[in-house]
């Protein structure tokens, strides 16, 4: 205790130096901060701050301590300027930004500055413009990957042999970076593994007609429906759905709504037997199957995270924790300066195998000129059911699991 005592002294003293002092690393943090995605936002940079903390204490990066210099982006419109403001305060790489709205114009306004961003937690699509590969790196799964898992876990476990194999398959999602980068990996895995595709249904989400969408999911003849949401029009979906009898055989969401605890809170019974693709939190994630490294990495930050916040890390914290500690400790120490080629070849340079971060995930970038360039190929995810009231449970992978699968009827 009395060495954390110290070290957070230390933080607040580096805090309150002088922003230009050469010594620093300073690290743009670009997440929001208030709205809708404020909340995970700031678990998720919250995270961050642990990692930092964690790396300084143990000597910082070749000696050279690193800042935080947080500037809020809380909407697609404001992340340039917060990366510019970032980039302007000495920031030598920008890390965010738990929202995929604000992902894509904030690492393409970072790659214009020729700045390496380091994504922490959101998983839509970036275009070429934020050069992935070279100055764009993500190192938790991308939502395409996400989408493909739902899909996979539905098919290979929930519903093995013929029926998962003669059901009929149709995905509604948000019509954004998020939802169509989802939608778009739980379609390709429909149609590439040779299931049948009902229907796809995207909708705005300022202008949802959630008794027409279930309408159409009904007219589909729908079997099994993949949900790419938010939380509010997640549950109003969900509400819908039940409010109007549709018969599924599985149902089967994705991260910032199925998993999300507020989801089972207001929908309480509705949401039993929903399963849901995404990142594990801390709690759910074994220590002792991680690395001795990453396992002590671990278990310092849901204590430290405990004793801060007075709460347990979610999955936004931990995602913002385990990514960040990858680059702060195993890629800037492999740099040879702070020049953005100089990280970025450190990046994708770095072959740590599933286990290695906090996190539960691996390090291995796909270089650029591949079709996943800058995406985290060791990245892992988790799928989770609402098994009772309140009570969500890992069911897959095995190696993660905390719970069966239950076989609920919804």
């Amino acid at each position: 205790m009395k060495r954390l005592n110290m070290a957070m002294l230390v933080l607040v003293a580096l805090s309150s130096s002088c922003s230009s002092d050469p010594h620093e690393i300073v690290v743009g943090a670009v997440y929001p901060t208030a709205g809708g995605q404020g909340m995970g936002g700031i678990e998720e940079f919250r995270g961050v701050q642990l990692a930092a903390d964690l790396v300084n204490q143990d000597g910082g990066v070749d000696g050279r301590p690193i800042r935080l210099a947080l500037e809020p982006a809380d909407s697609f419109d404001g992340a340039p300027g917060a990366v510019e403001r970032a980039v302007d305060a000495g920031a030598s790489v920008v890390v965010g930004s738990y929202g995929s709205t604000i992902s894509a114009p904030a690492a393409e306004t970072a790659s214009r500055l020729d700045t390496v961003f380091w994504e922490t937690g959101a998983v839509g699509e970036v275009g070429r413009g934020a050069a992935p590969g070279t100055r764009f790196f993500r190192a938790v799964g991308a939502g395409e990957s996400l989408g493909q898992a739902a899909v996979e876990f539905i098919r290979d476990q929930r519903l093995p042999g013929s029926a998962g194999r003669e059901a009929r398959y149709s995905v509604t999602y948000v019509d954004d970076a998020y939802g169509g980068a989802v939608a778009l990996g739980a379609q390709s895995e429909i149609e590439e593994s040779g299931l049948t595709l009902a229907g796809t249904f995207p909708y705005e989400l300022d202008s949802v007609d959630y008794l027409g969408l279930v309408e159409d999911i009904r007219r589909a003849r729908t079997d099994v429906l993949v949900v790419v949401a938010y939380l509010i029009d997640g549950v109003n979906l969900r509400r819908a759905l039940v409010s109007e009898d549709v018969p599924l055989l599985a149902t089967i969401g994705t991260s910032s709504s199925y998993c999300h605890p507020e989801f089972g809170r207001l929908l309480g019974e509705d949401a039993l037997g929903l399963f849901a693709s995404d990142k594990p939190d801390a709690g759910y994630v074994d220590p002792t199957k991680l690395t001795p490294e990453a396992g002590s990495a671990l278990r310092w930050a849901r204590n430290e995270y405990r004793r801060r916040h007075n709460e347990e890390m979610s999955a936004a914290a931990l995602s913002g924790f385990g990514s960040a500690w990858g680059l702060f400790r195993h890629v800037l120490p492999r740099a040879r300066d702070l020049s953005s080629d100089a990280v970025a070849d450190a990046a994708r340079s770095v072959r740590l195998p599933v286990g290695a971060l906090p996190s539960g995930s691996g390090l291995q970038f796909a270089p650029p000129g591949n079709a996943r360039a800058g995406e985290n190929v060791n990245a892992i995810s988790v799928i989770w059911e609402w098994v009772s009231v309140n009570t969500r449970a890992i069911v897959w992978p095995p190696s993660l699991a905390t719970s069966p699968i239950v076989p609920i009827s919804i």
